[in-house]
């Protein structure tokens, strides 16, 4: 397996850059150059979801040229680093899960390749949206390295860039969802009409509004991911063994 990484791009500093790679592709230009990466003994392609810097929105993320230019370089599968809001409150800040499903709640966001009559149709099959090789790996390096993780979620795919009201979290919770993140819709999806496994390593950055009578700060949410990042980067050791 080639393993491409999707993550911020703080998450580059988890590994050894390389080289780097730039990709053209007839979507436009992907949110970043691929870098060669190396952490333990995986490799691959890293891609900052949010540019370098971090600067595209989770809306804006040009997410058909992000997953054609992995595709292009060679990825057979992709771990996502997403940082997400915990909506169970059994899933604490810094918690690491790896979901089994989700919902999507974005609009506006193109969705699939087959954007006109020109492209083939496809009808993907996507009852299970990370079920494969990748997810299972994941999951295995992490009781190799020792590192707690939650086997299984539903996030709730938001449009951001604002976090959600309390009521927004209400009716998530009811609708079944633990986690909520922005940007793993239509990468997961894009990812499976590409013939391209994927899997996703939530980092719960923060408990989701109404949970916890805190309020949100992005300095908080910021020293909860720093801390986190250290046990991502022994799944990632391990992922290849």
């Amino acid at each position: 397996m080639t393993l491409g990484i999707i993550g911020g791009t703080g998450a580059l500093d988890l590994l050894e850059p390389g080289e780097t790679r730039a990709i053209d592709t007839t979507f436009g230009p992907p949110s970043s150059v691929l870098t060669r990466y190396r952490v333990g003994e995986t490799s691959g392609w890293f891609l900052a979801r949010h540019g370098q810097p971090h600067v595209i929105p989770p809306h804006r993320v040009n997410y058909r040229a992000n997953i054609d230019a992995l595709r292009q370089a060679g990825v057979t599968g992709i771990v996502a680093i997403n940082a997400v809001g915990g909506i169970d409150p059994a899933l604490p800040a810094g918690a690491l899960v790896v979901p089994d499903q989700l919902i999507d709640y974005t609009w506006g966001r193109t969705q699939s390749f087959s954007d006109s009559a020109d492209d083939e149709l496809m009808h993907i099959e996507f009852a299970d949206p990370f079920a494969g090789p990748t997810r299972d790996r994941l999951i295995a390096a992490a009781d190799r390295a020792g590192v707690p993780l939650f086997p299984g979620g539903c996030i709730a795919v938001t449009q951001g860039p604002r976090l959600e009201t309390a009521a927004e979290i209400r009716r998530l919770a009811a609708d079944g969802n633990t986690l909520v993140g922005m940007t793993t819709m239509p990468e997961a999806a894009l990812a499976r009409e590409a013939g391209i496994d994927y899997a996703s390593l939530c980092v719960v950055a923060n408990l989701a509004a109404g949970i916890s009578n805190e309020p949100i700060t992005m300095e908080d949410i910021a020293r909860t991911l720093s801390l986190a990042m250290g046990q991502v980067r022994q799944v990632l050791e391990n992922f290849a063994l």
